[in-house]
Parts: structure tokens; C-alpha cells; sequence
């Protein structure tokens, strides 16, 4: 039992990480992705604008906390 905890343990903090918002807006980018690329239309894009745009927020969030705490 105690390797199958430590296998989901790894797992958990490897995919989720630091932030839990980023994972889950990549399984939604991800999920929509397929969905619409599966419909035959071509919104392949839609996925690296997605990330983009979630390394974006994290940044300037980060940024936000560190300039709260410096004052």
C-alpha cells in the first residue's frame, strides 16, 4: 500500500505542481482542444495559446505577491 500511495504522490505533485489553477486549465485547454479538432475544425492553436496564456497569469501573479510583500 505504501508504494501505491507514494506512486499517486508523485504523480499528483508532478502534474499539479505549485499550482493547481494551471493544471486544470490545461486538461480544459486540452479537452476543448480535442473536441474541436475532432469536429474537423482547425483550431489546433487553441492549446499553445491556451498555455501561453496560463504562464502569463501565473507570472503576473507572482509578480503581484512579491510587490505586496517587498512594501
Amino acid at each position: 500500500m505504501k508504494y501505491i500511495e507514494g506512486f499517486v504522490r508523485f504523480w499528483y505533485d508532478f502534474i499539479v505542481g505549485d499550482d493547481w489553477r494551471v493544471a486544470v486549465g490545461v486538461a480544459v485547454a486540452l479537452a476543448a482542444t480535442v473536441l474541436l479538432v475532432d469536429r474537423g475544425m482547425n483550431w489546433w492553436w487553441l492549446l499553445p495559446a491556451a498555455v501561453g496564456a496560463l504562464l502569463t497569469m501565473t507570472v503576473l501573479t507572482e509578480l503581484s505577491r512579491r510587490g505586496h510583500d517587498d512594501g
